[in-house]
Order: C-alpha cells, then structure tokens, then sequence
C-alpha cells in the first residue's frame, strides 16, 4: 500500500518515500507553553498523533522517530512569569504539564508509552532552553556563510543573501509568495540596524527580567534566541544528529529529514524561517521532504477571540460547563476533531460534538477484545489522513471486535462506562452547581453574607471555581 500525503510546498499529493526505511522521521511545532492550550492547539497535535500511528504501523514501531518541540523561551513566557512572581522555569514547568495532563485526555500518544528501554527513542519533545548551544552553532554556521550578520548586538539572517547562495531552495518558496508579496503582507519589525526589512532575528539581547545566555558571534551582552532558530536546532538534534546528520556532517543528503507538520498559520513566516536557516548552514535544497499542515478552527463558525467571548482551552472543555452547559470526554474531542480533513478548516461546534457523542456511544456497546485493524480504514488514512472515510468505514464495520481493535489503534478509549459515566456525572453536577449558585445569587442580595460563605465553601468541596463577572453574570468550572 503507497502512502500519499500532501506536501505544501508542491501543492500536491506525493508517494510517501522516506529517506532511510528504517528510520522515519517526523518533526511537528509544539505549543508554547506560558498558559493553557486552547483548542485550536489540539488539532495538529490529534492529527499528527494519527500520522505517527499510521508510520508506525505501516514501517514498525521501532523504525519511527516523532519530535514535537517545546518552546520554552519567549517573551510570553517572560512578561507572565514577571506578571505572575514566579520564574520562568516554575511557569514553563507548570504549564507543560497542564499541556501533558490536557493531551493524555485526548488519546495523545506520549514518549513514555512508546519509547523503549536500550533503543533509540521514538518520541521526543525536546524544549528549547535545553538546546541553546546547538541554536549558537547554528548561528555561527550562518555567520560563517555569509548569510548571517551580527548588528548591534543582535545577529540577524540575510534573505538577500540566501538568494546568492547556490544549491538551496528560494526564499518564499514554501508560501509561494515572492519577497514583495510577504513584505506587504507580513507584521516585519522595522529596526534601523537591518540590512533589509525582510531579515529576521537568530539571536537578540536580553535586559532585565528576559533570560539570558552567553552570546554567539562575540557579542558581549548576553542574549536569548530568535523564534525560529529554535525549531532547526531541535530537529538537528533530534532527527538529523542520532542517524548521521548534523553540525560534523557535511553531507547534504544525510541532514534532511521526512516530514515537518504544523498549523497553516505557521507556513509564514515561521516555517519559511526554518527552511532558510536549516538549507543555508547544511547546503540542502529540502530541509524536509515533506510539508504538512492543518487547517484552521473556528467556534460556531465565527473566528476563535477573547473579544469575542468564543475563547476555550482543552481544559475547559474536558472540565467545565463553558461550551455546551457541560464537560466533554476527551475521546468525543477527539472524534469530533477527527471528522473534518486535516487540511480543511473546522467549525467547533457543540451540535458536533453532540453527535460524536451519540456515535462513540454506539460504537462502545460490547466492543469484545481480539479484533484485527480493518484494512479499509488503513487504505482510508494511506490517502492523505482521509479521516472522513475513516469515519464512514467505521460505520461499516460488521465486527464488534475488529471495529474496537481499529478503534484502539486510532487512539480511543472503548471505554463506554467512563463515556457514559463523564456524561452523566457533568450533567448532575451542573445541576448540583447551578441551584448552589442561585441560592449564592439570592444569599448575596439579601446581603446574609454567612448563607454565602456556607455556599461558597460547599462549592469549594466540589472542586467548583466560581467568577463572578463584570456583567453581573456568574460562571462557573471544575478545577482540576
């Protein structure tokens, strides 16, 4: 069976072929982890996760390495630790395994259930700050081709100079837009010591509360990376360095790897960025073979935004009455993530999520152990991750027990106790909640301030946190 995927940057399905057969790999951009994922951030880590799975399937587990990078260094993360008191590392830390916690509830595949003792390991999610030398020799590699120039104190990538650089690809080549169109298009920092208004930052000065490092180049002043260098310098380390690749090698075909996935959104400028900065320093016309990129996610068919009020994380919907009046399994957000095609945008919706309910449901009813995958939702997936013909095989299926074994590989619980448990537990919840918060209401007005203290702490027992908003409404989330 040929697995064809669809590469951006072609803008056509390819024959999947890896480099090496018996080391696949695969590079995603990961969350920056300074607060709660929301739920667009859940989309490329469901869909790549069902890609990891199917490469796994189709060349051996052992012959399958996944990197999905942590970006630990930001000036996010910055300005909420100094918001917050607390380091920067102590948030970092914190939110990561928020993320880790939000993702194990999604049916996440994570490196402690695959990788193996005395084998290379298969998943990886390297962070950025444990990488920052690997990010220096980068740049220097640039400083040392020419395509790279330190300015004060910052050092900064030429694009002009990248397109007299033979034997690597076009700068835009990815968003297939020329210099002209992503000049127009883009928010490009204007800084008097750039060359060009399209060069962008490897490595920047660091003042008060921003972490620092020892600076690449000979600059005196220590300095933090630039948002791109991190992702070339963790798949270097990842998927180029343990199989032959990497800084000491100079051969060009063994420092490209397979696939590198990610949100259209990050097409420009980040991952235009990584290609540019990955084919300068080890002379490649590819930094991956493949391009991969999921569509974007809207709620209720208007645009995700705080101002719009429409902003839900992972945690709110698996914890919280916010969207729908209730909580939601994290199997159904799966599922329901899963019906459109990867590449397609998704309206999030709680009719949609309503359905996959119902659907789980029926499928979990006596789903007996010792099925077999069913082939035709492999063939299904070898099309570019068709997950709606994956869906609409499902339902095909006569078997109880081959649709539970297929179920299982595609990351589900067949868990129709919890399934129903989750539902009927959030439902008599909410309404254990909502009549304590009236009484809270009506406690409040009369000003019988020890009746709402009481109600307040019985709400506290059930893990209830309670907001009271500026609108004089009140809402309400299980905290976890």
């Amino acid at each position: 069976m040929v697995l064809r995927l669809y590469d951006t940057r072609t803008r056509t399905k390819v024959d999947f072929h890896p480099v090496d057969p018996d080391h696949v790999r695969m590079y995603v951009c990961g969350p920056t982890v300074y607060d709660f994922a929301h739920i667009g951030n859940a989309r490329p880590i469901i869909v790549f996760d069902v890609l990891f799975r199917l490469l796994r399937h189709v060349y051996g587990v052992e012959h399958v390495t996944y990197a999905r990078n942590v970006t630990d260094v930001d000036d996010k993360i910055n300005d909420r630790a100094a918001e917050r008191g607390i380091s920067i590392r102590e948030l970092t830390d914190g939110t990561l395994a928020q993320f880790h916690q939000d993702i194990r509830a999604l049916g996440v595949l994570m490196p402690d259930q695959v990788n193996q003792p005395g084998q290379l390991p298969q998943m990886v999610e390297p962070r950025a700050t444990d990488h920052i030398e690997e990010m220096k020799a980068l740049i220097e590699r640039l400083i040392a081709r020419g395509v790279a120039y330190v300015a004060e104190e910052h050092v900064l990538f030429s694009v002009q100079a990248m397109g007299k650089l033979g034997g690597v690809p076009r700068y835009g080549a990815l968003a297939r837009r020329s210099l002209d169109e992503m000049l127009a298009g883009a928010r490009v920092d204007v800084a008097p010591y750039k060359r060009d208004a399209m060069d962008f930052v490897l490595w920047k000065p660091s003042h008060g509360h921003q972490p620092g490092w020892p600076s690449p180049a000979g600059i005196v002043t220590p300095g933090r990376p630039g948002w791109h260098i991190e992702c070339s310098a963790m798949a270097t380390a990842e998927l180029l360095e343990p199989f032959g690749g990497g800084l000491t090698c100079d051969d060009p075909a063994r420092n490209i790897f397979d696939i590198h996935g990610g949100g259209i959104d990050l097409v420009f400028p980040h991952h235009e960025n990584e290609i540019a900065q990955s084919c300068c320093a080890f002379d490649t016309p590819v930094m991956a073979n493949v391009w991969m990129h999921n569509g974007f996610l809207q709620v209720e068919s208007e645009k995700m935004s705080k101002s719009l009020g429409n902003f839900i994380t992972i945690r709110e919907l698996l914890a919280s009455d916010k969207f729908g009046g209730r909580a939601w399994h994290g199997d159904v957000l799966r599922l329901a993530m899963l019906r459109t095609h990867y590449r397609q945008p998704i309206d999030w919706t709680v009719q949609a999520l309503t359905e996959t309910q119902q659907t789980l449901l029926r499928w979990y009813e006596d789903a007996p152990a010792g099925g077999s995958i069913d082939a035709g939702v492999i063939e299904a997936l070898s099309d570019d991750l068709n997950t709606p013909a994956v869906l609409a095989r499902l339902h095909q299926i006569q078997s109880p027990a081959d649709r539970a074994a297929t179920l299982t590989f595609l990351g589900f619980s067949n868990d129709a106790a919890a399934l129903k448990g989750d539902a009927a537990i959030s439902e008599a919840l909410r309404e254990e909640v909502e009549g304590l918060l009236v009484a809270r209401k009506a406690a409040r007005a009369a000003k019988n301030w020890p009746e709402s203290d009481r109600i307040r702490d019985e709400l506290a027992r059930l893990n209830i946190a309670v907001k009271d908003n500026k609108d004089g409404t009140t809402s309400w989330e299980v905290k976890v």
